[in-house]
């Protein structure tokens, strides 16, 4: 009686080979998920390293330049704030003036000795920025129609002294900003006075592309009557191709390029024979 009661009893699954099944999934998910975040770790850990190097390379630059100019910054002729350095523009020109004056060049030509130990050492270009206040032009100076003028061509001006001073021209280019980029107020003559200025700041220099010029592109090839005599036809002109538009008249189809036109003409004839005859 009881060997029967055992053998209608069905032996129960183990649970122990599913429970491990289940294990090795989420150890498998949270392996993955751990490779991920170290990955994402290392990629920010990249970036913030290149971000420091960046960093420690813009401050030696920055640090380099200033004892380049120890010497006119000792004497106040210029100013240094952020790796532009700063020129007044009362001590370039005169008011509503590109001329440069005797003071303004002997302070360009004391920046071109460690201007040039500065480009010598770092890969870098020289921006010559103009600004002005924002008064307008006076109405007897008409050189200039604008203050967008005025501050071009004194930077065009500072420009060519530091090219003829020794500056290579392919290491120095002039930009102009008009009254925008205040750095006082313009409401009395002592802000507006440190607005006009000129500053000249160390920038990276542009990476030149490959440009193939006029004089660089092969010479055209004659062509040959046997060239001409072995070209395709002429491909046919925009006009030429271009559908009708709504409301156009369309050509009227010659009767000699319409084979089903010539048929139905003859069977005509043919007709037209039997019945008289």
């Amino acid at each position: 009686m009881r060997e029967d009661v055992d053998a209608s009893v069905e032996p129960s699954t183990p649970i122990w080979p599913v429970f491990g099944d289940l294990m090795s999934v989420l150890l498998g998910a949270f392996v993955l998920v751990l490779v991920g975040v170290i990955a994402m770790q290392l990629q920010l850990s990249n970036r913030l390293q290149e971000e420091i190097q960046q960093r420690q390379e813009e401050t030696q630059r920055r640090q380099t330049l200033e004892q380049a100019l120890a010497r006119p910054l000792a004497e106040g002729r210029v100013t240094l704030v952020d790796g532009r350095i700063g020129i007044s523009g009362s001590v370039l020109f005169a008011l509503n003036s590109d001329q440069l004056q005797d003071e303004g060049r002997e302070v360009l030509l004391s920046l071109v000795e460690p201007l040039s130990e500065y480009l010598h050492a770092n890969d870098q270009a020289l921006m010559v920025s103009g600004f002005t206040d924002d008064q307008a032009i006076h109405g007897d100076n008409r050189r200039f129609a604008d203050n967008w003028e005025l501050s071009a061509q004194r930077a065009l001006t500072v420009t060519r002294a530091l090219i003829d001073a020794g500056i290579p021209s392919s290491k120095v280019f002039a930009a102009a900003f008009g009254s925008e980029q205040p750095i006082s107020s313009n409401a009395d003559e002592a802000g507006r006075a440190r607005n006009r200025r000129v500053e000249i700041s160390p920038v990276p220099r542009p990476s030149l592309t490959a440009q193939a010029s006029p004089d660089e592109l092969p010479p055209a090839k004659a062509e040959s009557p046997h060239d001409r005599a072995g070209a395709g036809p002429l491909s046919a002109s925009p006009r030429a191709t271009e559908p009708p538009t709504h409301g156009a008249i369309r050509p009227v189809q010659n009767p000699q390029s319409a084979p089903g036109q010539q048929g139905d003409a003859r069977r005509a004839q043919q007709e037209r024979a039997k019945s008289h005859g």
